[in-house]
Protein backbone atom coordinates (compact mmCIF):
# COMPACT_ATOMS: atom_id res chain seq x y z
CA UNK A 1 0.00 0.00 0.00
CA UNK A 2 2.25 2.29 0.99
CA UNK A 3 4.38 1.45 -2.56
CA UNK A 4 1.53 2.50 -4.27
CA UNK A 5 1.31 5.98 -2.56
CA UNK A 6 5.08 7.05 -3.42
CA UNK A 7 4.38 6.16 -6.63
CA UNK A 8 1.35 8.33 -7.59
CA UNK A 9 2.25 10.65 -4.91
CA UNK A 10 4.24 12.49 -7.66
CA UNK A 11 1.95 12.67 -10.70
CA UNK A 12 0.16 14.48 -8.34
CA UNK A 13 1.79 16.38 -6.87
CA UNK A 14 3.09 17.70 -10.31
CA UNK A 15 -0.21 17.89 -11.95
CA UNK A 16 -1.06 20.49 -8.95
CA UNK A 17 2.43 22.58 -9.43
CA UNK A 18 1.62 22.84 -13.32
CA UNK A 19 -2.41 24.09 -12.92
CA UNK A 20 -1.19 26.72 -10.21
CA UNK A 21 1.52 27.96 -12.53
CA UNK A 22 -0.88 27.99 -15.68
CA UNK A 23 -3.26 30.19 -14.01
CA UNK A 24 -0.94 32.57 -12.51
CA UNK A 25 0.39 32.95 -16.21
CA UNK A 26 -2.95 33.22 -17.49
CA UNK A 27 -3.78 35.69 -14.64
CA UNK A 28 -0.63 37.38 -15.33
CA UNK A 29 -1.51 37.33 -19.23
CA UNK A 30 -5.08 38.97 -18.18
CA UNK A 31 -3.45 42.00 -16.24
CA UNK A 32 -1.09 42.73 -19.49
CA UNK A 33 -4.07 42.64 -22.09
CA UNK A 34 -5.95 45.10 -19.58
CA UNK A 35 -3.28 47.00 -19.07
CA UNK A 36 -2.72 47.71 -22.56
CA UNK A 37 -6.17 48.23 -23.41
CA UNK A 38 -6.93 52.11 -23.62
CA UNK A 39 -10.46 51.35 -21.64
CA UNK A 40 -11.12 50.02 -18.60
CA UNK A 41 -12.28 46.32 -19.32
CA UNK A 42 -14.46 46.04 -16.47
CA UNK A 43 -16.78 49.57 -17.47
CA UNK A 44 -16.84 48.00 -21.02
CA UNK A 45 -18.43 44.99 -20.36
CA UNK A 46 -20.27 45.34 -16.70
CA UNK A 47 -21.86 48.68 -17.14
CA UNK A 48 -21.79 49.35 -21.08
CA UNK A 49 -22.53 45.77 -21.94
CA UNK A 50 -20.44 46.08 -24.78
CA UNK A 51 -20.98 41.93 -25.87
CA UNK A 52 -18.19 42.43 -28.41
CA UNK A 53 -15.73 42.68 -26.16
CA UNK A 54 -16.88 39.77 -23.90
CA UNK A 55 -16.53 37.21 -26.67
CA UNK A 56 -13.19 38.81 -27.95
CA UNK A 57 -12.17 38.84 -24.23
CA UNK A 58 -13.16 34.81 -23.91
CA UNK A 59 -11.96 34.00 -27.00
CA UNK A 60 -8.30 35.43 -25.56
CA UNK A 61 -8.22 33.25 -22.68
CA UNK A 62 -9.10 30.59 -23.88
CA UNK A 63 -6.38 30.24 -26.87
CA UNK A 64 -4.29 31.17 -24.10
CA UNK A 65 -5.40 28.46 -22.35
CA UNK A 66 -5.04 25.98 -25.20
CA UNK A 67 -1.38 27.36 -25.43
CA UNK A 68 -0.60 27.19 -21.93
CA UNK A 69 -1.89 23.55 -21.86
CA UNK A 70 0.45 22.86 -24.95
CA UNK A 71 3.70 24.28 -23.48
CA UNK A 72 3.17 22.49 -20.28
CA UNK A 73 2.43 18.88 -22.08
CA UNK A 74 5.72 19.23 -24.40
Amino acid sequence: MEQWIVSHARPVVDSLIYSVLGAAILFGAYRVFEWLMPFSIIKEIEEDQNVGLGIVLGAFILGLSIIISASIRG
